[in-house]
């Protein structure tokens, strides 16, 4: 039997592990960091994004999880993101895939689902 993307990625905690490890890179990223920046003095809100992004990769790659937080467009509405702010996001995302020991098949799946929000995402 085939394991699902959530198992590949270590399931809940290793989700949580490449969660923290991702909003690391982007706080260390100059290329996006000024979104998350502001988030170091707001620990409890950011604590919040970090578990519905856990939430949210959770449920979608087959866990035993229910995302509870707003859809893609609706969190995404007014930040104005651009094409290549998205690109460094995922670069960071990638790295923390890397840093994890997440395979190559595991991390093809992981962009196939981040070319799917993309478009839910950039310039809203």
């Amino acid at each position: 039997m085939t394991k699902t993307l959530f198992e590949r990625l270590g399931g809940r905690d290793g989700i949580s592990n490449i969660v923290d490890d991702t909003v690391e890179n982007h706080m260390n990223n100059p290329e996006v960091n000024a979104r998350f920046l502001p988030f170091k003095d707001r620990p409890e809100h950011l604590a919040i994004i970090k578990q519905h992004t856990i939430d949210f990769f959770s449920a979608g790659s087959g866990g035993p999880a229910t995302y509870k937080g707003k859809d893609m467009v609706t969190a995404h509405t007014g930040m104005g993101i651009t094409p290549a702010e998205y690109m460094h996001v995922v670069d960071d995302i990638f790295a923390a895939l890397d840093k994890n020991g997440i395979d190559e098949d595991s991390k093809k799946d992981v962009l196939s689902v981040l070319w799917s929000l993309k478009g839910m995402i950039i310039s809203k």
